[in-house]
């Protein structure tokens, strides 16, 4: 009863802590439109986590290898935490370019393709350490460090765009170690003052225009629903994770005087498409949006090598591919509804 009681207050502290929306917050609003403006970026470098890795984990240590990831695209497991195309390769799509190679295959392809920037998105990874084999943010960064003036010069990161995706991976390693959710708003408050060092130093490195997608609502997502649906309390925790974001941005942009940084509104993205009867017709509309269509354990076999898990006739139905991540279907619907405003944000240097 305790638990309950400090949750009720927790849920009250953080809706007064985020009430008020900071304006002027270049947030892309949801309208769709592909166009590839000439001044735009040229090269995408990307850092994150499973919602942006194509394939930076080396074979076999996650399930992203294992069939039936990649049934839908490329046919077969390439890396990407769904059933084909992830978040980096619409992003992509949008600026007019071909998705970047991951940075654990830059050795096995010519110069001319890394001509269209890097992925040093690594699955399972956050802001902080969440995994003792996962490279966290400042690894990446370091990394891509790394390699200006040899791959990359100054003049390349000028025509450039960085998307630096933070999907919760900190949040949900902090919950697995039974740490105090009272104390939770404190570190949610470090996640994001770490998110700001980060975004400073990539853009005193030389790139030109950095994106960063707001949280999306975590307590949607089918491993942390119930019958009831959507966990509340979770999708309070994002709340105040992203009004801190947007105080961020903000900040940013007027030390910059100019729209360096850009939110991707991935948070009222996702609900826009769960909530989708059919009137909207920028997102596709899917009949039970937080029901996986990979139930159980995803990827993984028994002993006697019968799959622990089961799987929809037609992944295009679903949203949700597994317990954490979206179809490609589901991305694509996303980035449908981002659309228009997303393209001006972003395509503007």
């Amino acid at each position: 009863m305790d638990s309950l009681i400090k949750l009720f207050f927790l849920i009250l502290l953080i809706s007064s802590l985020i009430f008020g929306k900071i304006n002027g917050v270049e947030i892309s609003s949801l309208n769709h439109h592909h166009h590839r403006h000439l001044s735009g970026p040229k090269k995408l470098f990307v850092f994150g986590d499973s919602y942006a890795d194509t394939g930076n984990i080396k074979k076999p240590h996650a399930v992203s290898w294992r069939v039936p990831y990649g049934i839908t695209f490329p046919g077969k497991p390439s890396g990407r935490f769904s059933d084909g195309r992830v978040s980096t390769d619409f992003l992509a799509r949008l600026l007019g370019i071909k998705t970047p190679f991951a940075y654990l295959w830059k050795d096995y392809v010519g110069k001319e393709r890394l001509r269209y920037g890097m992925n040093f998105a690594y699955g399972g990874t956050g802001v902080f350490n969440t995994k003792s084999t996962s490279p966290n943010m400042t690894i990446q960064i370091n990394l891509f460090e790394q390699l200006l003036g040899d791959i990359y010069s100054q003049s390349d990161l000028s025509f450039s765009l960085a998307l630096v995706s933070v999907a919760g991976n900190d949040y949900s390693n902090y919950l697995a170690l039974n740490r105090s959710i009272a104390a939770l708003p404190i570190f949610i408050k470090q996640v994001v003052d770490q998110t700001e060092l980060n975004l400073r130093r990539i853009h005193v490195l030389g790139v030109k225009k950095i994106a960063i997608p707001s949280l999306q609502p975590l307590g949607c997502l089918p491993l942390y629903t119930s019958s009831q649906g959507c966990n509340e309390t979770y999708n309070a925790l994002v709340n105040y994770h992203n009004s801190l974001l947007e105080q961020v941005v903000a900040k940013l942009n007027n030390e910059t005087n100019h729209s360096t940084f850009a939110i991707i509104d991935f948070y009222n993205a996702f609900l826009t498409v769960f909530k989708n009867k059919g009137e909207n017709p920028e997102s596709k509309m899917f009949e039970t949006p937080l029901k996986p269509c990979c139930e159980g354990s995803c990827g993984n076999v028994d002993e006697k090598d019968a799959n622990k898990y089961t799987l929809c006739d037609d992944p295009e139905s679903a949203f949700f591919w597994d317990g954490l991540h979206p179809t490609q279907q589901g991305w694509e619907s996303i980035y449908s509804v981002l659309g228009k405003a997303l393209s001006a944000s972003l395509l503007k240097l």
